[in-house]
């Protein structure tokens, strides 16, 4: 996928993702290329802000204790983007749509990445900023959800539209706030 495609992914149904849907990248090489990479991001990022900002951003953690909070977070995101991938493949069965695995677990690669690029917010050592950066990101998924499931379940019209994709929405945001209450209970299991 060219870095270009991706800010279109936000705003159509076709920009990218009809490159997406067409090209069926193998669920291996999206894994390894892609997942792995972007899921290195937020946990290099916890790092570098437990290393340059310690007290004042994370409170008392030292660094051993942040690896071991990154290696969970880490190891959290490469299980959640395949679970999601089966879940969003079931989810399609409301609407008769079901898509093929690897079509699904493409869609659920693609849509946490700006949650995982909002993790570069972290350079800035700013509660506020860092917040904004992951209600931004969160808005960014809503929107490749919203975007690519018609394109994902090849829908005809966009009535089931709202159903499917707010379907979807929901379900990703239980798996990040699940994954952000394991990074919280790990937090304070690390540091207890």
């Amino acid at each position: 996928m060219k870095p270009m495609m991706f800010p279109g992914m936000l705003f159509s149904h076709d920009e990218g993702w009809a490159w997406l849907m067409e090209t069926h990248p193998s669920v291996p090489k999206i894994y390894f290329l892609y997942v792995v990479p972007m899921s290195l991001i937020p946990p290099a990022m916890l790092l570098y802000a437990a290393h340059n900002y310690g007290d004042r951003m994370l409170g008392n953690i030292s660094l051993s204790e942040a690896w071991w909070l990154a290696g969970l977070f880490f190891v959290a995101e490469l299980v959640l983007v395949p679970a999601m991938g089966a879940v969003i493949q079931r989810i399609g069965d409301v609407a008769n749509a079901r898509p093929a695995y690897h079509d699904a677990f493409a869609f659920a690669a693609v849509v946490p990445t700006p949650l995982w690029l909002s993790a570069l917010a972290l350079f800035i050592p700013s509660l506020t900023i860092n917040a904004l950066a992951t209600v931004a990101a969160l808005f960014g998924a809503a929107a490749l959800i919203y975007e690519g499931t018609y394109r994902l379940f090849r829908l005809k019209e966009e009535g089931s539209l709202p159903l499917l994709s707010g379907s979807i929405l929901a379900a990703g945001l239980v798996a990040w706030a699940s994954l952000m209450g394991l990074a919280f209970v790990g937090w304070g299991w690390i540091i207890s």
